[in-house]
């Protein structure tokens, strides 16, 4: 009962990042310091739960079995207070949104039905809108799918066509559109510790004839892969609304024909009464429709 949650955090970080250093500096404290908490939590949970090595830190047994808890932990502390907190200002709500996606006019509408409410934006990350909801950093998301459902309601609100990007100077570039014959060879870019079910949708692997994708070299976050293709070593596939390629003038973008469009989803946690969500989620399909053809 006397568990401190600050211990548990110190934890998750340095699990995540598999060094004591790194997690330190993440934390703004000392690697001694950090040392000295995940000792105090070993010592009250019994048992060790990470092994220093020559390369960082691994988890041990009890320490793999403690770590998805330990998540769950905080992530209940999290939603207690902020469930504390939405009951004390039921005229508050959040509403998160990923790059490429507009939510300006559902949001507008929101606020003038509800002119006393407190309705905020925040931007997320594109694979955040899970964790986002889940720790209670948002209300409401519109974001592009795949992303994981458990937890939440999940609405499919307007399809987007999907696209190829390439170098200006591409073989392929100019076509009116192609198909995934044109680029069965092309190297398509991977972005480091992307969720699996987001990577095999966006790069279509494994293919319909069941062939994996060729593989791409590998990134750290999404805007990373644009600097790849106009390198000339891959090419990646995206929304058609993709904002990033749109504005680049060394690369270009071409319709990819007989693949499954992207979809675009209104999602919030499951059970949620908040009348700001359920208002939003009335407002949002007659506003947020997709881009005009």
């Amino acid at each position: 009962m006397d568990l401190d949650l600050r211990l548990v955090y110190c934890f998750i970080v340095v699990a995540e990042h598999g060094h004591f250093g790194r997690a330190a500096e993440v934390l703004h404290t000392t690697q001694p310091s950090l040392s000295r908490q995940i000792r105090r939590l070993e010592l009250h949970v019994g048992v060790r739960l990470l092994d220093r090595t020559a390369h960082g830190a691994r988890l041990t047994a009890a320490g793999e079995a403690y770590l998805p808890l330990a998540v769950d932990l905080l992530r209940a502390a999290s939603r207690a207070t902020a469930t504390a907190r939405a009951a004390a200002q039921p005229h508050r709500v959040v509403i998160g949104y990923t790059t490429g996606v507009v939510v300006t006019p559902a949001v507008r509408e929101l606020r003038h039905r509800f002119p006393d409410a407190e309705v905020e934006t925040l931007h997320l990350a594109w694979n955040e809108p899970h964790t986002a909801l889940l720790d209670h950093r948002v209300d409401v998301v519109v974001a592009r799918l795949p992303f994981p459902a458990d937890g939440l309601t999940v609405s499919v609100l307007y399809d987007e066509p999907r696209v190829v990007v390439m170098p200006v100077d591409h073989r392929l570039a100019g076509k009116e559109s192609i198909t995934l014959d044109d680029i069965a060879d092309e190297p398509v870019a991977r972005v480091r510790r992307s969720d699996p079910l987001w990577g095999a949708f966006w790069r279509i692997d494994p293919r319909p004839d069941g062939r994996p994708a060729p593989m791409g070299p590998v990134v750290e976050a999404v805007e990373d892969k644009y600097e790849i293709i106009a390198a000339g070593q891959g090419v990646a596939i995206v929304p058609a609304g993709d904002p990033i390629s749109a504005v680049r003038e060394d690369l270009t973008s071409v319709p990819l024909e007989g693949v499954e469009p992207g979809h675009v989803a209104l999602a919030a946690r499951r059970g949620d009464r908040n009348p700001l969500v359920v208002a939003f989620g009335a407002i949002v399909p007659a506003h947020l429709t997709g881009p005009k053809s």
